[in-house]
């Protein structure tokens, strides 16, 4: 169940950027926005620390910021148009693959 809370709070994770950048870009969405961002952070951390009952604490917060990372690049890019750039990409993948050795190594 650990690594179940662990996804979801890396999920909320990306929801507070996300609600910042809405805040900022959508006119009239400020409050709407900063809303969200506060709720997935709450939830996000509050996830975090249920999964940390299980999970070391290095694993857990890296595999959390990767799934935040990596969800906020590709959201960014068809949401906000992000720029996509090769290098960009080819980093992205690596978090991913770090988030997945992580979990193998586990």
């Amino acid at each position: 169940m650990a690594w179940v809370y662990l996804i979801v709070a890396g999920l909320f994770e990306i929801g507070w950027p996300l609600g910042l950048k809405m805040a900022q870009y959508v006119e009239g969405k400020q409050i709407t926005g900063i809303a969200i961002a506060v709720v997935s952070m709450a939830c996000s951390g509050f996830l975090l620390y249920q999964a940390q009952k299980d999970i070391p604490m290095g694993t857990a917060y890296a595999v959390w910021t990767g799934i935040g990372a990596a969800g906020t690049f590709v959201l960014g890019i068809f949401l906000y148009g992000d720029p996509v750039g090769t290098m960009r990409i080819m980093s992205v993948l690596l978090i991913i693959g770090g988030v997945i050795g992580l979990k193998l190594a586990h």
